[in-house]
């Protein structure tokens, strides 16, 4: 038995109890799975992370959900930043992470975090029938076809007319796993649809998203900064925004409001990369028993 010391922390936020907590365990890294699972499953958030050291990156960091361990996440890697900063575990103004999606760039400026999340990747168009039966709409609430998008970890990202629609959505187990299914995923995994509309959630914000989750996580995220980078990544490639740089919204219908500026590196139609920015506000910190 060993004692990791942890910051829990509301990411995409600069405020106690907004964006999505995370709770990152230093040097919890070399951790067995099911004992990453389990703790994630103690805290129900839907994400945790563990770090340890690397010889590839300024430090390693592991993504687990409450069922598995993934690649990659958006506010998971923000809270890691934030949880190091607020430990002065962080010299200068730059860093990189070793994830399993590969090495992310880290930049600080001033209260931000920016992470460069990889080049996307455009896979299979899902039929919007098929997206809208999951998520319970009917299909002419999506306004553009549906399609897995990945710059780190995949997401069918679907686009919908307005903010009633994208309020109504709830998931329906049986089409959703006919997406996970045309994705290409097997067993446990899934492929909830990331929605989102071209109007932010308050005056500040161009886009407003949800992601709904299947069980085990809790049936909402309340920010996806991975998915965030996804869906600017699709929004770019159909010129639906043109604007190199917009503020993305999710979470406020949740009680939890969460903002990130995205940016994109390169043109539109040869993107090197999407930037994704926000702010870390460590809520609780302590040490929690772990076998190791």
């Amino acid at each position: 038995m060993g004692w990791y010391d942890f910051e829990w922390v509301d990411a995409f936020s600069d405020r106690a109890f907004g964006g999505n907590g995370c709770a990152v365990v230093h040097g919890g890294a070399g951790l067995p799975d099911e004992v990453c699972m389990s703790y994630v499953r103690e805290t129900s958030l839907v994400e945790c992370t563990f770090t340890g050291p690397s010889d590839l990156a300024d430090i390693r960091v592991r993504y687990f959900l409450a069922s598995r361990e993934i690649p990659f996440a958006g506010h998971p890697t923000i809270a890691t930043v934030a949880a190091m900063q607020a430990r002065g575990l962080i010299n200068g103004d730059a860093l990189t992470l070793e994830t399993g999606a590969g090495i992310v760039s880290i930049r600080l400026d001033g209260g931000d975090i920016e992470m460069t999340q990889v080049a996307p990747q455009f896979g299979a168009l899902v039929q919007p029938a098929l997206v809208a039966a999951a998520v319970g709409l009917h299909e002419s609430a999506i306004i553009s076809p549906p399609q897995m998008v990945s710059t780190g970890l995949p997401f069918c990202i679907t686009v919908l007319r307005d903010h009633e629609a994208l309020r109504a959505a709830n998931l329906v187990e049986g089409p959703l796993r006919e997406v996970a299914a045309k994705a290409g995923f097997t067993g446990s995994d899934m492929a909830e649809p990331f929605l989102v509309t071209l109007k932010g959630a308050t005056g500040l914000g161009d886009t407003f998203s949800r992601l709904l989750l299947a069980p085990p996580s809790p049936p909402e995220d309340p920010f996806t900064g991975s998915a965030t980078g996804a869906m600017a990544a699709y929004i770019w490639k159909y010129g639906l925004i043109k604007k190199d740089s917009f503020i993305a919204e999710q979470g406020h219908d949740m009680g939890r409001p969460g903002q990130a500026r995205v940016t994109r590196v390169g043109l539109a139609e040869a993107m090197t990369g999407i930037k994704v920015a926000g702010r870390g506000y460590v809520l609780m910190r302590g040490q929690v028993a772990l076998t190791d």
